[in-house]
């Protein structure tokens, strides 16, 4: 196979590779989509139920724990236009993706059910210290709440295992969301039966206990995407995992300056590969794909891994940009040509291979393999004298045919 078609075949497999991923996350997020209707749908369905059913009853659990699901209904909305506009993939203005529309979107599901949790709260300190009761409240609300409890386990379930398939962050915290519902309704039934045989002030506490459970998830809800945009970095087990397996890489002399980002459940990595200081270009960018290959079979929420290929381990040492710089080979070639034209030598001289390591440039001076052997083997001496005045210059390397 020549180059142009090893190249064609490439080019249809990164094609196949890029059709393949947008499928999938096309499915991952129709899947999420799904998920979230049936959640609104349930959610719509039993706040009517409870709050009609605590209204006719005077339970103020029941009408708090129906709010509650009202207020889920409000954040299914919330996740549906997320799970839309953040699983898109990157355009001209939003050149990593759209996956902190995600993270954005969970830190208003925390703050609205957080405010949520205040109001079910307030309103219940104000009963008990008004000293409200109720009347027994009868058979029909206490199946309704158990029916409500059941239903909302359910759809906790199968919420947290689409969550779990296709990495989303926002719809596991929506499941969570979810597993409250059950909590408070618990809390509720009980004091239902309570209030069913003259405890009525258990009611009042029920609805608090609702509104605390509401508020707790509200708060990690909105400390966990709150540190999500300030670009928190992974776990320090995850890090460790990830810096021996780049490490592990044959060819891999060093890693440093990992570091780590999240975005909607996804990783972003970058790093610094520390690599022999003589060996190709191409050679040393191989080494870096590989490293990104087996850091995102070693942890598979990776969505992007940038890295940066030093010839010496260069950690500690600051920015390389903020520092003054060594000439290029523009400068060098032209500075050699003017001092080297007039040996003997010059014209022997085939390429000349640069190489910038410990602040200095060494010259590696590659003579015509087809020429005439050079009579002199004080050339690289000669050649080093002619730059003596140049601060930047470490050694003269020659490689080719002397006599």
């Amino acid at each position: 196979m020549n180059s142009t078609d090893s190249k064609k075949a490439r080019e249809s497999t990164t094609a196949a590779l890029q059709q393949a991923a947008a499928r999938s996350r096309a499915a991952d997020t129709a899947d999420a989509k799904r998920a979230t209707w049936i959640a609104a749908a349930l959610d719509g369905f039993l706040g009517a139920v409870k709050v009609v059913t605590g209204l006719v009853v005077g339970s103020a659990a029941l009408i708090a724990d129906g709010i509650h699901s009202v207020s889920d209904l409000i954040t299914d909305g919330f996740v549906l236009a997320a799970t839309h506009y953040g699983r898109q993939g990157p355009d001209h203005d939003h050149q990593y993706g759209h996956g902190r529309i995600e993270t954005l979107a969970t830190l208003l599901l925390g703050s609205v059910l957080i405010f949520v949790a205040g109001a079910i709260v307030w309103a219940s300190m104000y009963r008990l210290a008004t000293g409200v009761q109720i009347s027994p409240p009868g058979l029909i609300a206490m199946l309704i709440a158990l029916l409500a409890m059941i239903s909302k386990e359910a759809l906790f379930h199968y919420t947290m295992r689409v969550a779990k398939r296709t990495k989303s962050k926002l719809l596991e915290g929506n499941a969570w969301h979810s597993r409250t519902d059950v909590l408070s309704t618990g809390a509720v039934l009980v004091a239902l039966v309570g209030a069913q045989f003259g405890a009525g002030w258990m009611d009042a506490v029920a609805a608090a206990l609702v509104g605390i459970l509401v508020g707790k998830v509200g708060w990690d809800l909105v400390w966990e995407s709150a540190r999500e945009l300030v670009d928190t970095a992974v776990p320090p087990e995850t890090h460790q995992r990830l810096e021996e397996t780049a490490i592990a890489v044959a060819g891999v002399e060093g890693v440093h300056d990992l570091r780590t980002r999240q975005s909607a459940g996804r990783i972003m990595v970058d790093l610094h590969i520390v690599v022999a200081p003589k060996i190709s270009v191409s050679e040393a960018h191989e080494i870096g794909n590989e490293v990104s290959r087996q850091m995102r079979a070693a942890c598979k929420d990776i969505a992007d891994v940038t890295f940066h290929i030093d010839p010496e381990d260069d950690e500690g040492q600051g920015d390389p940009s903020q520092l003054p710089g060594l000439p290029l080979r523009p400068a060098v070639e032209a500075m050699l040509e003017e001092r080297w034209s007039p040996l003997p030598a010059w014209t022997a001289i085939h390429e000349v291979r640069l190489h910038y390591l410990d602040d200095k440039v060494s010259l590696e001076v590659w003579l015509d393999p087809n020429g005439q052997p050079v009579v002199d083997q004080t050339l690289a001496a000669q050649l080093t004298k002619t730059l003596d005045d140049l601060p930047w210059l470490d050694e003269v390397q020659i490689v080719g045919r002397l006599t």
